[in-house]
């Protein structure tokens, strides 16, 4: 069984990755492109802290799903997304079931590992011959 499953690990980090990106995408089109409008992102603020992690949602998220400088993209997401934890989550409550940060802490947690794996082979960053 492990030959069966290891065999498609390489194609499972690049889905990782893309799905990853696209998560984050999503929230940067709802904050900044407010899209779709009924989206409780759509009164977002550009200049504000939720503009701000709009943007970097955005433009990283996107860099994400296309695999591209994938390292330290989803370095620095992963960092957004524990920020994101403590600024607006962790104030609610200490147990994230309670607070809604359950997905903010997943996020975290898997651009962190995508920092340390990388994009894997379907990605643009495997297509120029990066190792990031």
């Amino acid at each position: 069984m492990d030959q069966i499953f290891s065999k498609w690990q390489p194609q499972a980090l690049s889905l990782l990755r893309f799905i990853t990106g696209l998560l984050l995408f999503q929230y940067g089109v709802a904050k900044l492109l407010k899209f779709p409008p009924d989206s409780p992102f759509a009164k977002v603020q550009l200049v504000s802290l939720f503009g701000a992690a709009g943007t970097i949602e955005l433009i990283l998220g996107g860099l994400l799903l296309l695999g591209l400088f994938t390292r330290p993209v989803a370095f620095i997401l992963a960092g957004e997304m524990a920020f994101a934890y403590f600024i607006e989550h962790f104030p609610r409550s200490f147990f994230p079931v309670i607070n809604g940060g359950s997905l903010a802490i997943a996020l975290c947690f898997t651009c962190l590992f995508l920092a340390t794996a990388g994009g894997g082979p379907i990605s643009l960053d495997a297509m120029m011959g990066r190792k990031s």
